[in-house]
């Protein structure tokens, strides 16, 4: 409270500062004596603990890590000045960000996968060689290396069904591009993850729409099929033991369906069950089919 003159008592009284409406109002009338002033206290809320210490915070969003400034703070762009460039490249990799996260939701991954998605793009773009490359390549290429190093694998088709047109082949060249860079930087080879058949086992029947009986001797087969020198990559594996558990089942898949579902080709697929077939009453478990079943399989 301060004293001032009231027009309406017609002598100094004590008045009352209204913040909120930014009114002087006269205590003793309620004369509101002058309006609209300008409030010059702190904007920001004290929070103070039990010792009665200031402690004047604001809250922001997230860190982001592909920013340079974790995304924190504001950059003006200047026509002619270096902040325009630096603006640009930050909104760049918010754009990649945004693209790294939508591929991730389509694929259906998890949180940790996309955040190392982010990690490795921004590594590989803080050493300034990647410009002029294919960038809906690039970030493909850093989704599908992080599912591999999270021991999550998608096949490079997968990856490929939701890379904003970037082809098969241009997501393998960045994703060597990427690895030679990031070995660069920490003077060693980068650690990939093994890839096994089972790793894509239940997703592939799941594509399908096989048994829980079916999906469970697949997984068995695919398991025991590893005690062999089966020379085939393991999504191809995994493609011909889908194809084997399925012609043993009332609810056989025609070979065209599960090329689709693994994205496998159908030539593929058959080299990979030739190479199986010796071994399919080892690999098949019994309890699923009995070996008067296996002889009727069909000859490769």
């Amino acid at each position: 409270m301060s004293d001032a003159f009231c027009s309406d008592c017609k002598r100094q009284t004590e008045v009352v500062f209204d913040h909120s409406a930014g009114d002087t109002v006269c205590s003793e009338c309620g004369l509101v004596l002058e309006s609209h002033s300008i409030d010059e206290t702190s904007e920001w809320r004290t929070f103070a603990n039990e010792s009665g210490d200031n402690d004047p915070v604001r809250v922001g969003g997230p860190t982001n890590p592909l920013l340079t400034d974790g995304g924190l703070s504001t950059v003006i762009a200047k026509p002619s000045g270096g902040s325009s460039e630096f603006l640009s490249s930050s909104l760049g990799r918010w754009q990649s960000r945004e693209t790294i996260a939508t591929m991730s939701d389509r694929l259906g991954l998890v949180a940790t996968i996309k955040d190392r998605a982010n990690e490795i793009y921004k590594r590989v773009e803080d050493q300034k060689s990647s410009r002029g490359r294919n960038q809906d390549a690039l970030l493909a290429a850093c989704l599908y290396i992080a599912c591999r190093q999270e021991d999550k694998p998608r096949t490079v088709k997968e990856i490929c069904s939701v890379a904003n047109g970037a082809t098969k082949k241009e997501i393998g060249r960045a994703k060597e591009y990427i690895v030679k860079q990031l070995g660069l930087e920490q003077g060693q080879s980068v650690e990939m993850g093994t890839i096994h058949a089972g790793d894509f086992m239940r997703r592939f029947c799941s594509n399908l729409g096989m048994t829980n009986q079916a999906v469970k001797a697949a997984q068995e087969a695919v398991q025991k099929s590893e005690e062999f020198d089966i020379r085939r990559s393991p999504i191809s594996i995994a493609a011909a033991v889908i194809y084997i558990i399925t012609q043993l089942s009332d609810d056989k898949k025609p070979l065209k369906d599960i090329s689709v579902a693994t994205g496998v080709a159908e030539g593929t697929i058959r080299n990979s069950y030739k190479d199986l077939y010796p071994h399919v009453s080892k690999i098949i478990p019994s309890w699923y089919a009995k070996e008067d079943d296996l002889k009727n399989l069909c000859s490769p």
